[in-house]
């Protein structure tokens, strides 16, 4: 039977990869990566032979038909991405979404994402959260901050090293500098690091210390 499986990698440390992802990686028919490149090591790593496919959000509109009828003839597939669950903030929802309305199965397997241990490490209310993921690069973005101004929930945001100052600063104008906040880096990895403060504590941080590595930031919402 044709089955799609969403299969999370390893955001740092190879060895929060689980057994039933690898063994599952081995079973299907082929994988869809996000960077084959990047995928290949991973795969390397663990042994794992399965013929890789790029499937990235540069090509997934073209590559998804090709997909479809390997998948609607009785073939399995896996999606992965760099690093954490596919499809978010990575490829993968689109697939999902043509595989539920052609009736095909999709599983998604438990396993590593940034969000939820930067989230647990920040210290901040986590019964109710939002994730925003990475905010627009321009367009829209003032709007969509100026909408979560009152969010009661913690939010969760993804930023790369080069906008967080950027991003910080923007957070300190529209929530205020006295918001709580948490910014973590290179989860699971040597250099996993959480930082505590304001925002314009951690602002102030980061004009002193460069940003290196994948960043989380954590806001508490409006009380």
């Amino acid at each position: 039977m044709p089955k799609l499986f969403i299969v999370p990698t390893p955001v740092g440390n190879l060895d929060d990869m689980t057994m039933r992802a690898i063994q599952v990686l081995k079973d299907v028919d082929f994988i869809l990566a996000e960077d084959t490149r990047t995928s290949s090591v991973l795969l390397k790593h663990f042994d794992i032979h399965t013929p890789l496919f790029a499937h990235h959000k540069y090509n997934e509109h073209q590559s998804l038909e090709s997909v479809m009828d390997r998948l609607k003839v009785g073939q399995t597939a896996a999606v992965i991405s760099d690093a954490g669950t596919p499809g978010l903030s990575d490829p993968g929802f689109l697939i999902v979404r043509e595989c539920v309305r052609n009736g095909i199965e999709v599983e998604c397997l438990p396993g590593a994402t940034a969000a939820i241990p930067a989230l647990v490490n920040s210290g901040l209310p986590m019964d109710r959260f939002c994730f925003e993921g990475f905010l627009p690069q321009k367009k829209g973005r003032q709007t969509r901050l100026k909408e979560l101004a009152t969010e009661p929930r913690t939010m969760v945001f993804y930023e790369s090293p080069y906008r967080v100052l950027k991003t910080l600063t923007q957070f300190a104008e529209v929530f205020g500098a006295d918001r709580e906040a948490s910014v973590s880096r290179e989860i699971s990895k040597i250099h996993n690091e959480t930082l505590y403060g304001t925002i314009a504590e951690l602002i102030d941080h980061f004009k002193t210390t460069e940003p290196k590595g994948e960043f989380v930031i954590v806001v508490k919402g409006l009380d």
